[in-house]
């Protein structure tokens, strides 16, 4: 029986290559690794474990959960978990099954504070992923299938090879952001099919007609950076080139930098959740509300603007 400290990274290692177990194997058999829990909780005032050990309490043999970590303010614990006499305020990690769990924890007479994923130990499939991986970018490099059809293929197969176990994929669904999604959309098709977009776009370009080149620029710049959070990217510069392109070539200008202002502009939108994906993914685990994005985005898409616009003059001179 070993006590070990350290980065719980090199703990995972050491765990998993010297095959050590962290419960002691003591898991139901009618349970798999995917119905397997485990839970932050906070003994309360009433709790029949208060001045009892998990040896004595057989706590495993009663419960059927594994005492996995014990915490208590003020006090560095170094004995084994089995003979910790457990007191009111003690924090432990009880492990058992999803569905039982709840109702272990009220009978326990502990308050769940949050689930914690145990992954000393865990099973190595590192070579699994980046195999999949590898065989979606080169399916999509050589044109054997479209990006979405390949690494949707390469999830599923991510599933099917239980890399991730089928619990953890369904729960990190967010159902918020897909409903999110599936409402935009149509109202991105229904703005570009109806030519509102296209219009729009065409005012801007009238309008930069009295600008000089700097000026020009900037506007396709941000004419691209406003049309965005109405559309993905991708559709911001199927929409956007061809304005960009005749637009410099009434102004007499040379279309390279014009057009490489939309591919930067329609994958600089900052303003909003909607307007890029990675925007939108990371909106539901960041705990991120619409209003935080402008009050960052706002200035960095200055930036963008200040940094960008020149740089595209030097490298790709428009006269």
């Amino acid at each position: 029986i070993l006590l070990l400290e350290g980065d719980p990274a090199a703990l995972d290692r050491l765990v998993s290559q010297g095959k050590l177990s962290v419960t002691g194997d003591r898991v139901n058999e009618e349970v798999t690794t995917s119905e397997m829990v485990a839970i932050e909780a906070v003994i309360g005032e009433s709790s029949p474990l208060i001045g009892w050990t998990a040896q004595r309490l057989a706590l495993y043999d009663r419960f059927n959960v594994n005492l996995l970590a014990v915490s208590r303010r003020g006090q560095r614990l170094d004995r084994r978990l089995a003979k910790v006499e457990l007191r009111l305020g003690d924090v432990v990690v009880l492990q058992g099954n999803a569905t039982t769990m709840p109702e272990t924890l009220r009978g326990l007479g502990c308050l769940p504070l949050a689930e914690r994923p145990i992954l000393l130990g865990s099973v190595r499939k590192g070579i699994v992923p980046v195999v999949i991986l590898a065989l979606a970018m080169l399916t999509t490099a050589v044109g054997l299938l479209p990006v979405p059809v390949a690494f949707f293929a390469a999830a599923v197969g991510i599933v099917l090879f239980k890399v991730i176990p089928l619990r953890d994929v369904y729960q990190s669904l967010d159902g918020p952001i897909l409903v999110m999604l599936a409402v935009l959309i149509p109202v991105s098709d229904s703005l570009r099919t109806t030519g509102a977009t296209a219009l729009v776009a065409a005012e801007l370009a009238r309008f930069g007609t009295i600008l000089p080149a700097p000026g020009a620029l900037t506007l396709i710049l941000v004419a691209a950076m406003a049309v965005t959070p109405f559309l993905n990217n991708a559709a911001t510069v199927l929409v956007m080139a061809p304005v960009a392109s005749e637009f410099a070539a009434d102004l007499g200008y040379r279309p390279e930098a014009f057009l490489m202002a939309v591919a930067i502009g329609a994958g600089c939108d900052f303003l909003t959740p909607i307007g890029h994906q990675c925007n939108t993914l990371v909106m539901g685990p960041g705990g991120y509300r619409f209003s935080d994005y402008p009050r960052l985005g706002l200035p960095l898409s200055f930036l963008v603007v200040i940094v960008a616009v020149p740089m595209l003059a030097i490298v790709w001179p428009m006269n």
